[in-house]
């Protein structure tokens, strides 16, 4: 089998699209789990973008031991600096250079003949690479480039000490069939050893993202460009958990494998769904929810029989375990842990304390527990330590009057440290009289609703409800998460959740 790498950039192109700004205990989290996934490189950010960036880009360098870190840069000095200073404790560093080279972008952003293009990428890359051990670079719109060009591009950056050459589908806008020839024409033409990697970077802005990086490697490229449940700008990237399963599932038509633990897809992907605030579609392939699942008679018929008639994949070689939960009211915490464990979780002590006590009290309000639940009790505590919720405001206690022909009243209580506090206040329903009691004590800076959901975490009367809170300043978005079987109380556990991030970052 041909080894492919697995390039992530969910840290950088990921993150940086609307609405999945991560701060940096949550950009941590993620490279931990892509860590543990055994990506080969992950791209944890632009150093020159913001202060923010650098400072992340750089715990990450430090953290991160098992794979490679890289830093993106434009073709400037002041960029390559700034990466190599953001990267310096890394212990595989990366410099990924990028300079557009189709003649749109060439002519009205960045002003410059192609012969000023080629100058600036071989004296950068040269620059970079005395200062870097390895330099990637990438072509950008290099699928809209002219073919004479991008060969010439691709030889100098070569020559000047690039060790991977990435051929972006920057706008989404190449098939499949083009992809692979162009990787095919790129590579004929141009002189390097064995040990220059080309790399396809695929946007799914007409949906082939995934079809033309599985494409880019039949074509030549050894290495794919892609994020965790395809994040990224406009329509998204590459998604990793479709391109790693299609080459896992068909070595018949593709003889390429990846060092992926597919086992811990499943975790990765709830993860940074959970951080960013979002769920996985029901269709998305792999992780979404309907992905396993049969409604169809034929359908169901043909999987009692034999599972391969209809999946093609299992969901254990994911990380999806079945529901058989051998944990009860009675089960000790070590049970418990090793039970996590065996999800795919590392917690700290402490964090699974805190998951044990409320998998307890769970156990006295529920009758049946499954892995869907104590995913959503690690999932809500884990959020708990991000925000650091233990130094804003808690619930104490909260009481709702309401009915369908009068005002809803409700009376909270909150306590910040030692000091109590408690409110009164109508509202236009049970939530939205508690949301305005919370914010007669709380008083936060003027902020917008951009999502308030309520999900069900699995069947039955008694399930947990788990609510998602977006709350929108001029400044910034942050996400609040509750977990209870009662939806009020998780709904105001969801409303401090965003509040506390709120006033931490926003103070009045």
């Amino acid at each position: 089998m041909i080894q492919v790498k697995i390039f992530d950039t969910t840290l950088r192109d990921g993150e940086q699209s609307p609405g999945c700004s991560m701060n940096l205990k949550e950009k941590l989290e993620v490279a931990k789990c892509l860590e543990r996934l055994r990506v080969d490189v992950m791209e944890a950010g632009f150093p020159m973008a913001s202060a923010g960036d650098f400072a992340s880009v750089n715990e990450i360098a430090r953290m991160v031991k098992e794979c490679q870190v890289a830093a993106l840069a434009r073709c400037t000095s002041n960029d390559i600096d700034a990466a190599i200073q953001a990267l310096e404790p890394a212990v595989a560093p990366r410099i990924h250079l990028f300079l557009a080279t189709s003649p749109i972008h060439m002519q009205y952003k960045l002003r410059m003949t192609e012969e000023q293009v080629l100058e600036r990428a071989k004296t950068m890359v040269a620059y970079a690479r005395r200062r870097c051990p390895d330099v990637e670079f990438s072509c950008e719109d290099a699928m809209r480039s002219g073919l004479d060009f991008l060969i010439r591009m691709v030889q100098a950056v070569i020559n000047a000490g690039a060790a991977t050459i990435n051929l972006p589908d920057t706008v989404g806008y190449a098939t499949p069939w083009e992809t692979e020839e162009l990787f095919r024409q790129v590579r004929n033409n141009v002189v390097c050893g064995e040990d220059v990697v080309f790399s396809v970077h695929g946007h799914n802005d007409l949906g082939m993202a995934v079809a033309n990086s599985l494409a880019g490697v039949r074509g030549g490229a050894r290495q794919v460009e892609c994020t965790i449940n395809g994040l990224g700008e406009r329509a998204g990237n590459a998604s990793l958990e479709e391109v790693v399963m299609a080459l896992k599932t068909r070595h018949d038509a593709m003889p390429f494998e990846t060092k992926i633990d597919t086992t811990l897809i499943y975790r990765a992907s709830q993860t940074v769904y959970n951080i960013i605030g979002q769920k996985a579609p029901m269709n998305k392939p792999i992780v979404g929810r309907n992905a396993f699942v049969h409604e169809a008679g034929v359908h169901q018929h043909g999987v009692m029989a034999n599972k391969a008639t209809y999946e093609i994949m299992t969901p254990e070689s994911i990380g999806i375990r079945d529901n058989a939960l051998m944990l009860g009211k009675h089960s000790g915490r070590h049970a418990f842990e090793e039970y996590l464990t065996e999800l795919g979780y590392r917690l700290s002590p402490e964090l699974i304390g805190q998951c044990f006590e409320q998998f307890k009290a769970l156990c006295d309000r529920k009758k049946e527990i499954n892995n869907a639940d104590l995913r959503a009790i690690v999932t809500h505590n884990k959020v708990a330590e991000r925000v650091d919720a233990h130094v804003g405001f808690e619930l104490v206690r909260f009481v709702v009057y309401t009915s369908n022909f009068t005002s809803a009243t409700s009376t909270v209580s909150l306590k910040k440290g030692r000091e109590k506090m408690e409110e009164v206040s109508l509202g236009d329903g049970p939530v939205d009289a508690a949301f305005k009691a919370i914010d007669k004590i709380v008083k936060p800076k003027a902020h917008t609703f951009e999502l308030y959901t309520i999900n069900s975490i699995s069947e039955g009367k008694d399930t947990m409800g788990d609510v998602m809170v977006k709350l929108k300043t001029e400044k910034h978005t942050y996400t609040g998460r509750g977990l209870s079987t009662d939806i009020i109380e998780a709904s105001l556990l969801a409303y401090l959740s965003a509040l506390n991030q709120l006033v931490q970052t926003e103070p009045n």
